[in-house]
């Protein structure tokens, strides 16, 4: 069996895409050790660098999230995707159980929940991203 890209792979990297021409302009900023705590902390959260992160933030100022956080609710989005694909497989497959004889098979209580559970975190990614 091959081994999956995890969804939010396909859409981050932790570097930007290089420039043509290069990058001619560069900025120093010094942190103190808790600023560089936090820095670390939010760029490993976002899956960036921190210049990355630095300049994400920056330049979407006044934006209410940042492309590389738009991009992971979307790359959410995707899987959540594939678990409903893989669920719908598994009520249609209990469907067909069930009408072929007069017992209900008792998997489909926990498939439904789980059901509910994916259309909850549907929604909470979706409101997680800020169009």
């Amino acid at each position: 069996m091959s081994e999956q890209t995890p969804a939010g792979r396909l859409f981050s990297r932790r570097r930007r895409a290089n420039v043509e021409g290069g990058r001619q302009h560069f900025h120093k900023v010094k942190v103190s050790p808790e600023e560089e705590a936090q820095l670390l902390q939010l760029a490993e959260q976002q899956g960036v660098t921190i210049p990355r992160l630095l300049v994400e933030s920056a330049l979407s100022a006044g934006a209410p999230q940042t492309p590389t956080e738009r991009k992971q609710g979307l790359a959410e989005l995707f899987a959540i995707h594939t678990l409903l694909a893989r669920v719908s497989n598994n009520v249609n497959q209990l469907a067909r159980h069930a009408n072929s004889g007069d017992e209900f098979p008792a998997e489909a209580k926990e498939t439904l929940a789980y059901m509910k559970k994916l259309a909850f975190r549907i929604s909470d990614t979706v409101d997680r991203i800020n169009w």
